[in-house]
């Protein structure tokens, strides 16, 4: 069983118009797959339902996140988030649970095009989301959480009561393709997180029919104590490694 696509681009070769994908990622602590999300933008793929904890800052306002947060972050020259796709337009619904800027004077594009009703939203509580992912991966249908309760997230959605206290009913999200980043693979498609990139990129694995790995090195099998096994190989499709010489720069 070998897992490894050959290219970056090849990794995503099928993805079509109209897709529903999630992206791992967190902002600044959780580093998203920033190859994969370049190949989509070369390919031009549009009218993409996004699910990630938030659209992206893109190219727009990464670089001045960066000076705010040098003191604690240093982002690569080669860093791309969701909100590049934004910026293409290749967006046309997010389901995340931060869509703004950083600031009312920093303002990305997605919510410049939201506001211009050039995009859809689906807020959920961060998380609700990380637990609607989770299902997905489960094959739970549904479930209940207090979250939200008396809100705008409330609006629409069963509300049931549990010893007193009122539930929202939430269902799963599932996705055509998951991308996600990992530090290590073996060819199995077993895999590794470095610090705080684990975040949605271990969450999101095994809740898309293809779920593919972009990962800073690969191993030869055996090489990864089983451990430390965070995804098992199951809830991996295809596994392809970033540019070696990128990512030793880094």
């Amino acid at each position: 069983m070998n897992k490894i696509v050959p290219s970056i681009d090849d990794a995503i070769s099928d993805i079509r118009d109209g897709a529903t994908i999630m992206i791992g990622y967190f902002g600044g602590p959780g580093e998203p797959p920033c190859w994969l999300i370049r190949a989509l933008a070369r390919r031009g793929i549009k009218d993409l339902t996004l699910i990630s904890n938030m659209p992206g800052w893109g190219r727009t306002l990464i670089p001045v996140f960066a000076e705010k947060m040098k003191h604690l972050i240093k982002y690569p020259s080669w860093w791309d988030d969701p909100g590049l796709l934004v910026e293409n337009g290749q967006v046309k619904k997010a389901i995340c649970s931060w869509a703004s800027g950083m600031t009312p004077s920093n303002v990305n594009d997605f919510e410049k095009r939201f506001r211009a009703h050039e995009v859809e939203l689906e807020m959920v509580p961060q998380g609700t989301l990380a637990e609607r992912i989770r299902a997905g991966k489960a094959n739970i249908p549904a479930f209940y959480v207090p979250t939200g309760v008396g809100t705008l997230a409330e609006e629409g959605k069963e509300v049931r009561v549990f010893h007193g206290k009122k539930y929202i009913l939430e269902h799963a999200l599932t996705a055509d393709f998951a991308l996600i980043h990992a530090h290590k693979a073996d060819r199995w498609g077993n895999l590794v997180y470095q610090g705080t990139s684990r975040s949605f990129n271990a969450t999101m694995a095994g809740a898309a029919a293809v779920t593919i790995a972009e990962v800073d090195e690969i191993v030869e099998l055996g090489e990864i104590d089983p451990e430390e096994i965070v995804t098992p190989a199951i809830y991996v499709n295809r596994v392809v490694a970033r540019p070696r010489d990128e990512v030793e720069k880094w």
